[in-house]
Formats: C-alpha cells, structure tokens, sequence
C-alpha cells in the first residue's frame, strides 16, 4: 500500500498527456469582453501581489494555491484545509525578495531545489492565490533558517520522487520547510504529520496550521 500511495504522490507531479488533448473539448471562445475582464483581472492580481510582497520577512511561510489538475491533486493530501498545493521559504536579499522551495515534475527538470523571485512564485497566471505566514521565532533561529535554506539550495539537495521522510539529502516541498525549521530551532518547533494507510507523510497544511505558526493574510487572485 505504501509503495501504491508513492507511486500515487510522483503521478500527481506530472499532467496527464490525455488531459492536453484539445480534441477532447469544445473549443473556448472568448468574446471582447471577456478579454477585458480577464485582463481586469490578471492586473488586480499582480497588484495583489505586491501587496503581499510588502508583508514578507525572511523566514515567512508562502503557501499558494496553483490551478492546475496536479495541484488539485495535491491538495486533497491536505487533511484539514485544503486550500494550498504548494509551499516555499521568504528569503530578502539586498532588495529583492525570493522563495526557496522544493520542486519536481516538468516544472524544474534538474530536481534541485529552487531559488525563485516572489512574484515569479506566485504568479497569477498559474495560481488562483496564496497566503503568508510567519513561525514564531526569535531573530537568532531567523538567520539560522535563512542560512540552512542557502546552504541546502548550494548543495544542491533534490526533489524527493519517493516522498520519504526518512532521507535528508531528498525532500519534497513540506518536508524542505518541516526539516528546515525544525534544525533551526532545534525542535523547538515541531511539526505533527499526515498518514494514509502506513504511508506517513507532511502535507501543506500541517505547516501553516501549526500551533507556532501565524497567519498574516490569505489572498485570492
């Protein structure tokens, strides 16, 4: 059951080839003023995005919400919300604001752990919204966590396809951020798990519901 439930998990990180067959659908046609209003729309969400971007510090939990059928997927792994899909680690460097996260599938071939731009992260185009959050944490375990995320996106640590939380040297994307503010606060912080089966895993939620973690604002595009 445990080896179905992985295989299960790495599925979801790659689109169904049949899902892509246009032939399957009637075509969509969008009249003029549907364009605007996507484009009303798509605009108030980059702003939306910058609004989020002035909340941020290193160290905040960015969980965001992707629109596609592997997200959706994913988030039924959630067992009490399943709002997000996915999840990464505020990093503010000089003026610049990055995320660090843990990514397989189509979207990051080389499996290494990625480093991208905030606004790149929650980019509208690919997600329906996202949602800040902060550990409590003292100034000391922040820097500690900014380091460890460097250090391990240096190394190169890699996306976990088996999604097993018994190797360090692969994690998938709760598993990164679990293991990450656990070492930086010496488990200070600790986080409960997710199980289906015997299959024992972190989901999303049992990051951002944490008894150690707040929320600063959830936003949808």
């Amino acid at each position: 059951m445990k080896n179905e439930l992985q295989r299960w998990l790495t599925g979801c990180l790659f689109v169904c080839v049949g899902c892509s067959d246009a032939s399957q659908y009637s075509q969509l046609k969008l009249s003029g003023a549907d364009s605007i209003a996507d484009h009303i729309r798509i605009d108030h969400a980059f702003g939306t995005v910058a609004i989020a971007g002035s909340l941020v510090c290193t160290g905040d939990l960015v969980m965001r919400t992707g629109n596609d059928f592997t997200s959706e997927m994913l988030e039924q792994m959630c067992a009490k919300d399943q709002t997000y899909s996915h999840c990464g680690l505020v990093s503010i460097e000089n003026d610049s604001i990055f995320v660090y996260h843990a990514m397989g599938g189509e979207w990051n071939p080389d499996k290494k752990l990625c480093r991208d731009p905030f606004d790149l992260f929650c980019n509208p185009f690919e997600n329906r919204g996202i949602g800040i959050y902060t550990f409590h944490l003292e100034p000391f375990e922040k820097n500690r966590l900014d380091s460890i995320m460097k250090a391990w996106y240096h190394k190169g640590v890699e996306f976990d396809m088996d999604f097993d939380l018994a190797t360090d040297d692969r994690m998938y994307c709760a598993e990164f951020i679990s293991k990450a503010v656990e070492l930086a606060t010496k488990k200070k912080i600790k986080f409960s798990t997710s199980s289906i089966h015997q299959f024992i895993y972190i989901a999303p939620d049992d990051l951002f519901l944490n008894s150690h973690c707040s929320e600063k604002k959830r936003f949808r595009y």
